[in-house]
């Protein structure tokens, strides 16, 4: 079973006090109606700093069977493409693994390989789970590292996921994880984050990696956001919506050096 790495640091390792700041950080919204998610981008982030913002997108969206989270590799360690197949475990308790979908990943995508040792450290899926647990507690997942920045495997793998729920009748979302710019000033973070979310927006995935490149915006999670996009698209999807933007500047007090986090929810 893989262990919780960042709890107590990013968030809470007391499963009351964890509940209690998972309910501050997703309060109802009145009349608000529930959508049917395909795909999201949701930060990774302490929960001090993007909790609110991730809070907002899983508070927003409808049950599914399995959440196909894509995280970035931060720890430079495992493959390019790590699936973890290890039950996973929160202070919440256990969350299951789809395995059934996980094996049809990796036989359409032999890229993507059957590796824990990406996910040992690593926080950019960890803390997506207890966000889950609260509001899909019967959800599987399927946990993918990614370092990679291959468009022709990003491809390969976004296909790979999509038809696989199809051909499987498999209720999914695809989950991006990822933040925006990093450390820079407000101003510059929020300008260049818009450029990114804009076309984001527009589902373009392959105009999102050249302007991330064009534009030397330092969001971390691109890579898994292409995936989530193509394979939204196929499994869909039409369109996107941005939740929440916000930066580290607004806990801190500090302008002078943010980390963006944007909240999106594809449909």
């Amino acid at each position: 079973m893989r262990q919780p790495y960042v709890a107590g640091s990013f968030y809470p390792d007391d499963p009351k006090v964890l509940a209690r700041e998972l309910e501050a950080l997703s309060p109802e919204i009145p009349g608000a109606k529930k959508e049917t998610a395909i795909g999201a981008v949701v930060p990774h982030a302490g929960y001090l700093y993007s909790g609110r913002v991730a809070g907002e997108v899983y508070g927003r969206i409808k049950g599914r069977k399995t959440f196909v989270i894509i995280g970035p590799n931060h720890t430079g360690r495992g493959r390019s493409f790590s699936l973890s197949r290890e039950n996973w475990l929160t202070p919440l308790g256990e969350v299951k693994i789809d395995n059934v979908l996980a094996s049809a990943i990796m036989e359409r995508a032999p890229m993507v390989s059957d590796d824990a040792s990406a996910h040992d450290g690593e926080h950019s899926i960890e803390v997506q789970l207890p966000f889950i647990q609260k509001f899909f507690p019967d959800a599987g997942i399927v946990p993918i590292c990614v370092s990679s920045k291959n468009m022709s495997e990003l491809k390969t793998v976004a296909e790979a996921i999509a038809v696989s729920a199809k051909c499987m009748d498999v209720d999914i979302a695809v989950l991006a994880s990822s933040d925006m710019t990093h450390y820079e000033t407000r101003q510059s973070a929020s300008k260049k984050d818009k450029e990114a979310i804009d076309v984001l927006l527009s589902m373009d995935a392959v105009g999102l990696a050249k302007t991330i490149d064009e534009k030397n915006i330092s969001m971390c999670g691109w890579a898994p956001t292409v995936i989530m996009i193509l394979a939204a698209m196929e499994l869909g999807a039409v369109k996107a919506r941005l939740v929440r933007y916000a930066d580290s500047g607004e806990i801190t007090g500090n302008t002078s050096e943010v980390v963006g986090y944007a909240g999106i929810i594809v449909s």
